[in-house]
C-alpha cells in the first residue's frame, strides 16, 4: 500500500463555551465561569486533576473578559508593571510541581491580590489553601480565594471528549471505533489525545479512515512497544 508523508500541521482545537462537554465533574465549575461578571469577589480559582478542562474554561473566561493569560512562574514586578491596573488576568498552574518558593513573585502575586480594580483567576492541580506560598501575606489570600473544583472525567465525558478531539482533527469516526479505543486504554484525557493523534498520523500516511481495524492495529503496536 502506498503511504504518504503525514505533514506536521497545527491541530487548532475548538475551545469556545459551544465546545465545552459540562458534566456532573465540572458542571460547578462551568456555573462559575458563565456568571461572570457577577461573582461574589473579583478573584476566583480552578482546581482539579490535569486535562479535566481548567484550560478550557479559562479560555471560555478570556473570551468573556479579554482577560490575560499567564503562567504563575511568569508573574514577576517587571511582568506587573506592563499591566493595566483594571486588566482581568488568569494565572495558571499556581500549584506548579516546579515551581520554588519565591518571596519576589509572592510579592508580585500580592500586587495583583490589592488592586482595587481587576479580576483574578487561578488554575491548580490542588485546592488553593495547599498551594506553595513564601510569605504569610500570600498565604493568607490563597486560604480566602473562592474556589471551585474539578473532578477527573468519567466514562460519558471520555467518550465525548473522544468525539471533540476527532472532530477537531476533522476525523469521522463510529461509535464503535471510540468505544473499543475506550475499553483498552488508560482512562484519562492525556491518553486518549495521544492516542487519537497517533491515529490520525496512521490514517494519514495510509491513506484510511480511521476504523476499528485501525485503532486494533494501533493497540497492538502499543503492547508490543
Amino acid at each position: 500500500m502506498a503511504r504518504q508523508f503525514p505533514l506536521p500541521l497545527e491541530i487548532c482545537p475548538a475551545l469556545s463555551r459551544d465546545d465545552f462537554i459540562v458534566a456532573p465533574s465540572n458542571a460547578a465549575a462551568v456555573r462559575f465561569v458563565d456568571t461572570w461578571p457577577n461573582w461574589p469577589e473579583r478573584k476566583g480559582a480552578l482546581f482539579g486533576p490535569k486535562a479535566c478542562g481548567k484550560s478550557h474554561l479559562v479560555e471560555v473566561w478570556r473570551a468573556a473578559s479579554a482577560a490575560l493569560r499567564v503562567s504563575a512562574e511568569d508573574v514577576t514586578p517587571e511582568w506587573i508593571l506592563s499591566v493595566p491596573e483594571e486588566s482581568a488576568i488568569a494565572i495558571e498552574d499556581a500549584d506548579g510541581s516546579d515551581l520554588p518558593l519565591s518571596v519576589e513573585r509572592d510579592i508580585a502575586l500580592l500586587a495583583l491580590f490589592e488592586r482595587p480594580k481587576g479580576t483574578l483567576l487561578f488554575t491548580g492541580v490542588a485546592p488553593p489553601n495547599a498551594w506553595k506560598s513564601a510569605t504569610g501575606d500570600i498565604r493568607s489570600r490563597f486560604d480566602s480565594i473562592l474556589a471551585v473544583s474539578m473532578s477527573a472525567p468519567d466514562e460519558a465525558l471520555l467518550s465525548e471528549l473522544a468525539r471533540k478531539l476527532f472532530a477537531d482533527r476533522q476525523l469521522p469516526v463510529t461509535d464503535a471505533v471510540i468505544g473499543r479505543m475506550l475499553r483498552a486504554l488508560e482512562r484519562t484525557p492525556e491518553a486518549i489525545s495521544a492516542f487519537i493523534a497517533a491515529a490520525d498520523h496512521k490514517a494519514l500516511a495510509e491513506r484510511r479512515a480511521v476504523s476499528e481495524r485501525l485503532v486494533v492495529e494501533l493497540l497492538d503496536q502499543k503492547e508490543q512497544a
